[in-house]
């Protein structure tokens, strides 16, 4: 699929706090397929749940390689409550999978073949800025939209500076 870049430079229309989550799988010994192949097509399945019901929280999300034995996905999300609502929901497909890789911890069967990891951050406004020039939405901006960066700030400190309309009525 080509998106059309948007011409000349853009930043991102996030106000207030962003939620990011980092989650991620490493291969740690190729010929255990069996063992990894589930863990790799779990995400997608997880995606496609999450955008099926955009009430759960996930803003948008970057699928990223950084070797040919780890991969990751960055995620945006509404708050840190609805990422953790999710983790948590019993009737969600993250719930089942999070329970069989414990399963195999549990009873030994995991033996190192993949890796599991995740880091979650709660950024404030004014801990965040972006730039894109000549790009589509992406990233954070895809997430949260994509505006003119004359309306944030010509130069990374005047981004940073930046306070949403809400925040002044704190």
């Amino acid at each position: 699929m080509f998106t059309k870049p948007v011409t000349g430079r853009t930043t991102a229309a996030a106000e207030g706090e962003v939620v990011v989550l980092l989650i991620g799988m490493r291969i740690n010994r190729f010929w255990a397929v069996h063992h990894w192949g589930p863990v790799l097509l779990a995400m997608p399945r997880m995606l496609r749940e999450l955008r099926k019901d955009r009430s759960r929280g996930l803003l948008g999300h970057v699928l990223l390689t950084a070797s040919p034995r780890t991969y990751y996905v960055v995620q945006y999300w509404e708050s840190k409550e609805k990422l953790y609502a999710y983790a948590h929901a019993p009737d969600m497909f993250h719930h089942r999978a999070w329970a069989v890789v414990n399963r195999k911890e549990r009873a030994g069967k995991a033996r190192g073949h993949v890796g599991l990891w995740h880091e979650s951050y709660v950024v404030p406004e004014g801990s965040y800025e972006a730039i894109y020039a000549d790009m589509p939405a992406f990233g954070l901006a895809a997430a949260h939209g994509q505006v003119p960066v004359e309306k944030r700030g010509r130069r990374a400190q005047d981004r940073f500076a930046y306070r949403s309309p809400t925040a002044d009525a704190d």
